[in-house]
């Protein structure tokens, strides 16, 4: 903003948001702050990243409750992540309706080719069944574990 309108000058202040749903995949959280801090610092982007452990299905993350909060007031001006499913599994549009409405940038570093509609498909059950056979079998039941392998063959061959 102008100094001319009487209003301060604003810095512009970047959140970045990494999410991993396992405690398997600690070093893919790494990796995804990595590249975060990487393609802020050479942007010149004053930022902070928040971390998630937690299910892409699951909207009570504590990181995740804070960057609404941040976004709602109008704290930030640009959110980045490493891909578009690390926000959330489903509901990441709303959120960005919701960047949108208070001005917040997204940026998205890996932007791959848009899945085909099977291949979504298969992800999203995929990720259903991962998290309520988790629920009602345990994350650490070999039946589970068991039963996601065989879906990710399945979903595979898609």
């Amino acid at each position: 903003m102008s100094q001319l309108l009487g209003v301060e000058s604003h810095r512009a202040y970047t959140i970045g948001y990494a999410r991993v749903s396992s405690h398997d995949q600690k070093q893919d959280l790494e990796r995804q702050k990595e590249i975060i801090e990487l393609f802020c610092a050479q942007n010149g982007w004053e930022h902070e990243i928040i971390q998630d452990l937690g299910s892409g299905m699951n909207y009570s993350k504590r990181g995740l409750k804070r960057l609404l909060r941040l976004i709602t007031s109008g704290e930030i001006d640009r959110l980045v992540l490493t891909h578009k499913d690390r926000l959330l599994r489903f509901g990441s549009e709303l959120v960005f309706s919701i960047c949108e409405q208070f001005g917040v940038e997204i940026v998205i570093i890996n932007r791959t080719e848009d899945a085909s509609f099977e291949e979504d498909l298969a992800n999203d059950v995929l990720e259903i069944i991962t998290v309520f056979s988790a629920r009602l079998y345990g994350s650490r039941s070999g039946q589970n574990k068991k039963m996601v392998e065989e879906l990710k063959k399945i979903s595979e061959k898609l």
